[in-house]
């Protein structure tokens, strides 16, 4: 088996597990009781962040748990938009987001506020001068995303981040769900990002848990009201197990991060030599410098994408639509159409993500059976005619 939608993995490293596993039957106590086993719990929960917070460079008070990348980021958003509404209804974000924070915003939409979305050119970048002319007196929140989920464009933060030095008392948050591990960690977490969003199964940690960071100081509304947890920003018995999973897979994600990145840029080049000169595919992740190594976005005309995946299990290769988050819920990816690529094309779009646990080998296989396909496709769909 072949599987090429480690973007949405939900496989558990060994060691993770283990940890998960360890705590889940030794450590009975819920971190806000009293007695000696909640004390046990609480001194776990607080070395699980204190971890963390060193793996991320962030103070131990900055890193908060949620249940994933989904919570994380409407808390951000929406948390902001509350929370500043007296200083303005103006938010700004790209049409590129993940659903999760496009969504996010169409709520707050429906509340009143008003919401830019930036365009992005055709690599599906946003441009700080859209970004520099949108902003207004009105404006509380901007929220980019670190790396597309769709085609993998590193988004501008840095230059966000230097533009938005001149503003600081709007909050500016970073969905980095796809960006942690991949040797780009510095690009998209500035010292001027307020909020960023992590996922833990995005790293070979357990589903269902997150994080968010906050900088010390930064003001945001709860969504969740209870018993107070979270410093009471996030209320809900923590998931102890899953936070010290967490903490090793970051830990064991980063111990490695710069061989890894370049093993999966590796296998990333592999397959686009191999398409790139095929009539009939379009390429909307090459490899250089602009897109993160871990994903690749094409096309084959005429052939859907839905059915190109399918086509490929019957091999055992496993790959993705667009975002599995909703590649069962749509027929064509959003970020190709906000890039205005044409209709054809976007239905057509196929996304391989890779990590360290692909090899070359498989990316040969892989290449192999899709050569099988495409020349199967080839003379229905008049290729290279």
């Amino acid at each position: 088996m072949i599987y090429f939608d480690n973007s949405a993995t939900t496989k558990i490293d060994q060691e993770v597990l283990d940890t998960y596993t360890q705590v889940a039957q030794n450590i009975w106590g819920n971190p806000s009781s009293l007695h000696k086993l909640g004390d046990r719990a609480y001194q776990l929960l607080a070395s699980s962040r204190k971890q963390i917070a060193q793996l991320l460079g962030t103070k131990t008070n900055e890193i908060f748990f949620t249940s994933g990348g989904t919570e994380s980021n409407n808390w951000a958003i929406k948390g902001t938009a509350l929370q500043k509404q007296a200083f303005g209804h103006h938010l700004i974000t790209s049409s590129v987001e993940h659903a999760s924070v496009a969504n996010a915003f169409t709520a707050l939409e429906n509340l009143g506020f008003r919401v830019t979305r930036l365009p992005v050119d055709k690599a599906g970048r946003v441009n700080v001068n859209d970004l520099r002319n949108a902003l207004d007196s009105e404006t509380t929140l901007v929220s980019i995303m670190g790396v597309n989920n769709e085609i993998g464009t590193i988004q501008p933060i840095e230059e966000i981040s230097d533009l938005l030095t001149n503003y600081p008392n709007i909050h500016f948050h970073v969905d980095n769900v796809q960006a942690l591990g991949k040797n780009i960690w510095s690009q998209v977490f500035t010292p001027r990002v307020d909020f960023s969003s992590l996922s833990a199964h995005k790293f070979h940690g357990p589903r269902g848990t997150g994080i968010l960071y906050k900088k010390a100081g930064k003001m945001v509304l709860p969504l969740h009201d209870g018993g107070g947890q979270e410093k009471g920003l996030r209320s809900g018995t923590e998931n102890l197990p899953a936070i010290a999973g967490m903490a090793k897979a970051i830990r064991l994600l980063l111990a490695n991060e710069k061989s890894n990145a370049v093993k999966e840029e590796t296998i990333k080049d592999r397959i686009v030599n191999y398409l790139q000169d095929k009539p009939g595919i379009k390429i909307f992740s090459p490899v250089n410098a602009g897109f993160t190594p871990h994903i690749l976005c094409f096309a084959l005309e005429g052939i859907r994408g839905e059915t190109l995946v399918h086509t490929l299990e019957e091999h055992d290769i496993y790959t993705s639509t667009t975002s599995a988050c909703a590649s069962t819920k749509t027929d064509q990816a959003s970020t190709l159409v906000a890039m205005h690529v044409d209709d054809k094309e976007a239905t057509s779009a196929i996304r391989l993500s890779f990590d360290e646990t692909n090899t070359l080998a498989e990316a040969d296989e892989f290449i192999s059976v899709f050569d099988q396909i495409y020349r199967h496709f080839a003379p229905i769909n008049h290729l290279g005619e």
